[in-house]
């Protein structure tokens, strides 16, 4: 089930529904999964209650408890105000960030994890992403954040080049 409790400019939850049915189907995940985008004040008290960090993030996914035995997945939590503002910054649609999303989400209800995972998840996310015709996800994101930083520190002090900043996202294209 898809609920917006807040709006995405080009994006109702019926279309909505449709992708996470073929997402999940392509991520080979059994079970129903709950999908809620809503506000950032609302990602920052789930991510409080269940992480333990005080602060908003894009997506949370909640894998069931007893896994899809009892036909349940899980629960994916999206912000909507993060996934504009990132698509906004990133030259993509709201409607295309929120799909990214859902995808990592589902990854991680199938029991994916970029942290440990030694580059399995950002493997099958960007040969996913790229089936679903979507841009760049976050996993490829995070690594070009580090690669940025990275180079920057290394670089006299002042501001990372233009010429450099589109050498690094040229590698993750």
């Amino acid at each position: 089930m898809v609920t917006l409790k807040k709006r995405i400019p080009g994006l109702r939850e019926a279309a909505l529904s449709r992708f996470v049915s073929r997402a999940k189907r392509a991520v080979r995940l059994a079970g129903e999964v709950n999908v809620m985008v809503t506000s950032s004040g609302e990602l920052r008290r789930l991510n409080q209650r269940f992480r333990k960090k005080d602060k908003p993030t894009d997506v949370l996914s909640f894998p069931a408890i007893d896994g899809p035995r009892n036909g349940l997945a899980g629960d994916v939590a999206i912000s909507a105000d993060i996934a504009a503002y990132n698509a906004h910054c990133l030259g993509h649609t709201p409607a295309e960030e929120i799909k990214i999303l859902v995808l990592h989400g589902l990854l991680h209800l199938a029991g994916y994890d970029h942290e440990q995972d030694h580059g399995q998840m950002g493997t099958k996310e960007a040969r996913l992403r790229k089936a679903f015709g979507l841009p760049v996800g976050l996993i490829e994101r995070n690594r070009e954040r580090k690669l940025l930083n990275a180079e920057h520190a290394e670089s006299s002090p002042g501001p990372l080049s233009k010429a450099r900043h589109q050498r690094v996202r040229r590698a993750f294209k």
